[in-house]
């Protein structure tokens, strides 16, 4: 059976899940786990978007009642699968206002839908992390191989969108990933603070996690 909520570890009573909800997505990061491997902790994380909204809660229950945040994030760029993740976010609203509700996401949104999709999501979601991972437009094209016009100034608008929006947002990067691409760290959350985003680094770890 394939995998839309997985728990990292296999932790039998994790405090946080992940939801992957897709296994398409606008960017083909050089440093992305699914380019290495088909599943995360033996979870099989490849599927072909063909399932229902109950198939995502049917798995998600396994985890309760343990679980305090749930994460969007899996093999796939989350709001592609926009209304799918708006129902299930609307669902923990009401059965489990208790849990947080975070997206991992590469910040394109915006662009693909063509509207402020940050502000669609205000109320549903408490965290965002948009993944920036260069300073500039010509490391960003490098690093992550964009599919869309602009990528990188629509990542940082997407960020800007959600500080807006109300939304907690952190920007992140990774490095470490190989010697041949730097990461100007120092500038990058320069970047992220001029957005009204908090900054993370994220060092690479082979395996993903």
């Amino acid at each position: 059976m394939y995998t839309l909520v997985y728990s990292i570890n296999n932790e039998e009573h994790p405090e946080t899940v992940y939801v992957n909800l897709t296994n398409s997505c606008t960017n083909s990061c050089i440093f992305c786990l699914r380019n290495q491997k088909d599943d995360v902790c033996g979870a099989e994380m490849w599927h072909d978007d063909n399932y229902t909204l109950e198939d995502i809660i049917e798995q998600f229950n396994k985890f309760l009642p343990y679980v305090k945040t749930t994460v969007f994030c899996g093999y796939g760029e989350p709001f592609l699968r926009r209304e799918m993740m708006k129902e299930f976010c609307k669902y923990l609203r009401k059965n489990h206002p208790q849990i947080k509700i975070r997206v991992n996401t590469n910040g394109h949104a915006n662009a693909i839908y063509k509207t402020n999709v940050a502000e669609e999501f205000k109320g549903l979601i408490d965290f965002v992390s948009v993944s920036l991972n260069a300073s500039s437009e010509k490391d960003y094209d490098e690093i992550c191989k964009p599919k869309i016009k602009n990528g990188y100034e629509e990542v940082k608008k997407f960020i800007k969108a959600c500080s807006d929006a109300g939304i907690e947002v952190t920007a992140s990067v990774v490095t470490g990933f190989d010697k041949i691409h730097y990461v100007n760290v120092e500038e990058c959350e320069k970047i992220a603070s001029s957005l009204g985003a908090k900054f993370r680094n994220r060092e690479f770890i082979t395996n993903g996690y």
